[in-house]
């Protein structure tokens, strides 16, 4: 017997040791069942990192199988624990992002079906005949999809096994991904996409690690050019992956892979039922699957020849996970693409400073769209001070954004009000004793949906039936609603546009992924005049119709100690502008707000990102901020706050002690209570290639919570709630 190294998919810092018996053969990446305690366990035979020290082989237990099926590869192996080291996370929950389709581990099995007999029919009936037409091909079916088919019952598919005329049969479980058709719809692209895609497409030939920022405005055509680079990497028998950041938008973005390359590509996100996450697993690690579109987890699946990867909208916060390894997606996109060395496509309107940053200095390739395609003009921006043109009383619509959409109804365009807010209103307060509602489990209120009649927390889910009364001095009828959600915007636009046909979308209406796409359709279609939506609505959907958006609060967002504030929330502006005349006439975008002299609204009417950048770089840069610093942030919870505040100090004082080094805390972080546990924040700031995952190892982490202390801890902090 030799020992072999064998991690689980569990919260493990390390692989476990395990004897191979003679038997069996087992290399690195093969799946192996394994013993742990009193239960049997899939893992994968992982590296020895050579720090483990001597072990009595009389302690270890062996193996009990190798699982029939391919390994996983040595990049995507090297690649975990790259992520895990960077992230300062439990390798086994590395594994866990990769195996987190239980149902595609081991060999996949055929499933019973039917097909045409040679039996004959007792009595013919129109049902009967339906079924047999559709089988005279000798095609092979389920019975339940053979009857949904010929809109008959399964009764009656039985009915034809039991005379002979259907026999049974076996079929694989799954249907096969077609290969896409590299030349099938080609665009017509304009000589600055041409230009960007043949360098893009050198790269992906060459198949060399290059990274490339394609910083095209909205509706420039940044999609076609990485659309030539797929087909560039599919001519080569590779694999192509594209992130995205919303599953609106994947919906949105598969039909247009389709329409471009004559075949549907591989999905990937968590609106998938299990079924269809199995096939596209195994289809991905057989390299079936040759292109996928996801979300940021999309970056763990088993890929068997990666070629090239595209982040779209990669400026966007969502590819940062904020739970179990808080990795983000476009930062590791770019260590996959290195360690696989294969091109990787950055594409956005508005880069992130980071990217931004690292393609002006020529470590990226920087690629710039500046016109958009066929002639389209980008929008005329303007802002509406609300300080001159306050709305009425519990109205949240000026006169002149009124004004322009009654305007734009009478030409049969359309308008989009955004506003980033979920729900009816994001505080209720009793107008008698001043009590406002707030979730029993957060440091947050309540927030009304008056669509379902309750009141929801958004970060501990919590949910209850509106009251009556005020839960404090239960006075009767006393409740009122403080400030606009999108619903009590679309209860606005209702009464002030009685005719006109009003769409919502906010990621809050249940609606599933067929619905969505219907709805997009629509609009896109010009079936509505108005179209109220959050930020779901914001990015990377194309309406032809659509020349006039509206923010409601384009304030939101700037005033909430989060460092990067203000590029978000230029970022969101720029994108949902971006919706407004991306045909032949022209848009217009109206910018609700109370501080148009801000850095952000002067950008945005002045159409300046540089000057935007320019000075967003040298606010951080002085403050030592992220691309300029580096930030760690540390979170200890517990259900008491005086014993998070002690650790957190405990931790502090174990700290080693570096010039350059800062210490901010702690302090009750800007959430300081959720989901019943309180919870104290620990900044640490350093200088730019400071070693901040060796400083922490080395000091902080070298303490363990004990009893309800919980310790979370994110290198490149996104997220400051």
């Amino acid at each position: 017997m030799t020992i072999i190294n064998v991690l689980l998919p569990l919260a493990i810092a390390d692989a476990y040791s395990y004897l191979l018996p003679d038997e069996l053969h087992a290399e690195i990446g093969d799946f192996v069942e394994v013993p742990l305690g009193s239960r049997k366990m899939i893992g994968v035979v992982w590296p020895d990192d050579g720090a483990k020290p001597p072990i009595k082989t009389t302690k270890l237990k062996a193996v009990i199988a190798v699982v029939e099926m391919k390994p996983l590869p040595l990049e995507l192996i090297k690649f975990l624990n790259w992520v895990c080291d960077y992230y300062i996370s439990p390798k086994g929950m590395g594994l866990r992002l990769v195996m987190n389709v239980p149902e595609a581990i081991g060999v996949v099995k055929n499933i019973d079906a039917v097909r045409m007999g040679t039996g004959q029919v007792e009595r013919s009936t129109k049902a009967r005949d339906q079924v047999l037409d559709i089988c005279e091909g000798g095609e092979t079916f389920r019975k339940s999809d053979l009857a949904k088919q010929a809109g008959v019952s399964v009764a009656v598919v039985n009915g034809l096994l039991k005379m002979g005329a259907l026999s049974m049969a076996q079929m694989p479980k799954f249907a096969k991904f077609k290969v896409p058709k590299t030349d099938h719809n080609l665009a017509d692209l304009a000589d600055d996409q041409h230009a960007a895609a043949d360098a893009i497409c050198q790269a992906v030939a060459a198949q060399k690690f290059e990274t490339f920022l394609l910083d095209g405005v909205t509706g420039s055509g940044k999609t076609e050019v990485y659309f030539a680079a797929i087909a560039k990497a599919i001519e080569q028998g590779k694999q192509a992956v594209v992130l995205l950041p919303e599953i609106a938008l994947t919906v949105d973005f598969l039909q247009r892979f389709e329409n471009r390359f004559g075949v549907e590509p591989a999905p990937w996100h968590s609106g998938l039922a299990k079924g269809a996450r199995e096939r596209v697993w195994r289809a991905v690690a057989s390299g079936e699957a040759k292109i996928v579109i996801g979300a940021r987890s999309a970056l763990f699946l088993p890929f068997d020849d990666l070629g090239l990867i595209v982040v779209d909208e990669e400026h966007d916060g969502a590819y940062k996970q904020d739970s179990g390894v808080m990795y983000h997606a476009r930062d590791m996109a770019v260590v996959k693409a290195n360690i696989g060395k294969f091109p990787l496509i950055l594409a956005s309107a508005t880069p992130s400073l980071e990217t931004y940053l690292n393609a002006t200095s020529g470590r990226y390739t920087h690629v710039v769209l500046d016109k958009r395609h066929g002639g389209a003009k980008m929008p005329h921006v303007r802002s509406i001070d609300l300080r001159e043109h306050q709305p009425e009383s519990q109205k949240f619509l000026s006169e002149p954004l009124i004004t322009a959409m009654k305007a734009k109804l009478a030409l049969g365009e359309q308008s989009l009000l955004f506003l980033n807010r979920r729900g009816y209103a994001p505080l209720t307060l009793c107008r008698a004793c001043g009590h406002r509602i707030a979730c029993p489990q957060c440091d947050a209120w309540l927030v009304e949906h008056r669509f379902n009649n309750r009141l929801m927390c958004h970060h501990c889910g919590i949910s209850i039936v509106k009251p009556t009364k005020c839960t404090e001095c239960e006075a009767e009828d006393k409740l009122v609603a403080c400030g606009p959600g999108v619903e009590r915007i679309f209860e606005e636009v209702e009464l002030l546009f009685p005719e006109a046909r009003i769409e919502l979308l906010s990621s809050d209406i249940q609606m599933n992924v067929d619905e969505i796409q219907r709805r997009l359709n629509a609009i896109a279609a010009g079936e509505c005049d108005i179209i109220i939506g959050t930020q779901m609505i914001a990015k990377g959907h194309h309406f032809p119709h659509l020349t006039l958006v509206g923010v409601v609060d384009a304030d939101l967002g700037l005033e909430n100690g989060d460092p990067r504030a203000a590029e978000r929330t230029y970022q969101l502006l720029n994108q949902v502008a971006g919706r407004a005349g991306r045909e032949q006439k022209q848009g217009m975008v109206l910018l609700q707000t109370y501080m148009p002299q801000s850095p952000v609204m002067r950008a945005m009417i002045a159409q300046d990102r540089e000057a935007f950048y320019k000075a967003e770089a040298y606010g951080r840069e002085l403050a030592n901020l992220p691309p300029f610093g580096r930030l760690a942030s540390i979170i200890v919870s517990s259900k008491e706050q005086k014993k998070a505040f002690a650790f957190a100090r405990t931790m502090i004082e174990a700290a080693p002690k570096i010039t350059g080094m800062v210490i901010l805390g702690p302090a009750p972080a800007p959430m300081g209570f959720v989901r019943g546990r309180h919870r104290v924040r620990v900044l640490a700031r350093a200088p730019k290639g400071f070693k901040m995952q060796d400083w922490l190892k080395s000091g902080m982490l070298t303490l363990k919570p004990v009893g309800d202390l919980k310790v979370q801890v994110d290198t490149d902090p996104y997220s400051f709630f």
